[in-house]
């Protein structure tokens, strides 16, 4: 397998209710937070965002779920159909430092056996992390209810998977303004 046979996933249809307004668009070292995450992501991967159109600095293409509004997994479900690749990386728009451990999160599925569905990224408190994740397609889409809508993202992790620790940065998102000035900070 090459580099070319993974799709990214990227998440982008949330409400940023507790920021306050489009925190997708917030500003992140002259740049917005979604575009810090689109134009680190390999290059040679299709990307897939689920969520309502928007200039982005990278080629995308869109899907939305239906209705728009049922959380995260809505938005796996809404993706993960229109996956080409035997690989899917999985990931919330608001994890501006998320590329790279993207990519380590796959080479460590590709070393897997077949019968292990994904490899889950594990933050410094110990909490794994369906949302940063790489998934053998099939698996993911098998595992999805239908419909989606309401159902935690957490359900993911049933599938049979090992998890990776993804530390710092790499592992945060955007939820407050607060989250986003400690990312903001020079490193």
């Amino acid at each position: 397998m090459s580099l070319d046979d993974v799709t990214a996933l990227v998440l982008a249809g949330g409400s940023s209710r507790r920021f306050g307004s489009d925190k997708l668009s917030a500003r992140l070292h002259g740049t917005s937070v979604l575009d810090h995450l689109l134009t680190s992501l390999p290059e040679a991967w299709t990307v897939i965002v689920v969520g309502a159109r928007r200039e982005t600095a990278r080629r995308v293409q869109w899907g939305r779920e239906d209705p728009p509004g049922g959380g995260p997994l809505a938005g796996v479900a809404a993706g993960v159909a229109l996956v080409p690749t035997e690989i899917v990386a999985v990931v919330a728009g608001d994890m501006p430092y998320a590329g790279p451990p993207l990519a380590e999160l796959v080479a460590a599925l590709r070393n897997q056996p077949p019968d292990v569905a994904g490899v889950v990224a594990m933050d410094d408190g110990g909490d794994a992390n369906p949302l940063l994740a790489a998934y053998r397609t099939a698996a993911l889409a098998r595992a999805i209810p239908t419909p989606a809508h309401g159902h935690a993202a957490k359900l993911l992790l049933g599938l049979p998977h090992t998890e990776l620790s993804i530390h710092g940065a790499a592992a945060r998102d955007v939820d407050t303004r607060a989250d986003l000035d400690e990312l903001d900070l020079p490193s």
